[in-house]
């Protein structure tokens, strides 16, 4: 793409207003796949990593920094490099995780292989870049918002807004990026996550927060979605009334939703 370049889609206003609605606390992360290296000197301002490191180390710098960071095979551990599409997954790289995984998650080697022959991989490239989704650098391949888990409910609520669908989620265990990144990429429907282990210990992930891979075609249903809910005083953050109070008088929004509610 040509540093002078715009994308098609107004990134930077559509983050804007996500943050304002689920007043998230780091940025959304704009991910994509590159078929060759050579492409990152296209994406302004990217730094490249001059050591290895875990994927979820690269998805901290951009969120809490706000640093453009383009990865290949030579920064990426070999899972992480997988998982990306950076390295393949021969049996040798099979039976060395299944291994480690064996002394670890899993009770034996036929257990970790049994993941592992679960989760997704991204298709092969020689590289990723990731930046905050705000500054528009590139379109994106799959968006990645990390929020608790209310703003999350909210965030599905405004994709049901309208066109429902019943979302479904997976949890392969360790390795979240397979659940939310890879399952996003490979679907093309968004992908609900719970951090793993990886992600908490290097990726600064907190306790209370979760992970939306969310394809790009769908940021704006979503923002959509929670503007309309936001018309009818149904949004983050949620105004508790607690067990005590009587919710026929209590919530204006309350019997809004149910007017029916009390008349039985």
């Amino acid at each position: 793409m040509d540093k002078k370049q715009t994308p098609a889609v107004d990134w930077a206003k559509l983050t804007r207003e996500l943050e304002r609605l689920l007043r998230l606390g780091t940025s959304p992360i704009a991910y994509k796949r590159l078929e060759k290296t050579a492409e990152l000197d296209e994406i302004p301002e990217v730094i490249r990593l001059d050591r290895r490191a875990t994927f979820c180390q690269v998805t901290a710098l951009v969120r809490r920094i706000g640093l453009t960071v383009g990865v290949t095979r030579d920064n990426l551990g070999e899972r992480c490099a997988r998982l990306n599409g950076l390295a393949p997954t021969t049996e040798k790289e099979v039976a060395w995780e299944a291994s480690a995984f064996a002394r670890t998650w899993f009770a034996n080697v036929e257990e970790a292989r049994k993941q592992m022959a679960a989760y997704p991989l991204i298709p092969a490239g020689e590289a990723v870049v990731l930046a905050p989704l705000a500054s528009g650098k590139f379109d994106p391949d799959v968006i990645l918002i990390y929020g608790n888990p209310a703003q999350m409910m909210f965030l599905m609520n405004g994709l049901q807004f309208k066109d429902y669908e019943r979302f479904q989620f997976f949890f392969i265990g360790e390795g979240s990026c397979a659940d939310g990144l890879a399952q996003c990429y490979t679907t093309g429907k968004p992908a609900l996550a719970i951090p793993c282990l990886g992600e908490r210990e290097f990726g600064t992930v907190t306790e209370d927060e979760m992970i939306m891979a969310l394809p790009p075609r769908m940021m704006a249903k979503a923002v959509e979605g929670l503007q309309a809910l936001e018309a009818r005083r149904i949004g983050f953050p949620i105004k508790y009334l607690g067990p005590s109070c009587d919710p026929s008088v209590s919530s204006v929004v309350f019997t809004q939703i149910y007017p029916d509610w009390f008349s039985h």
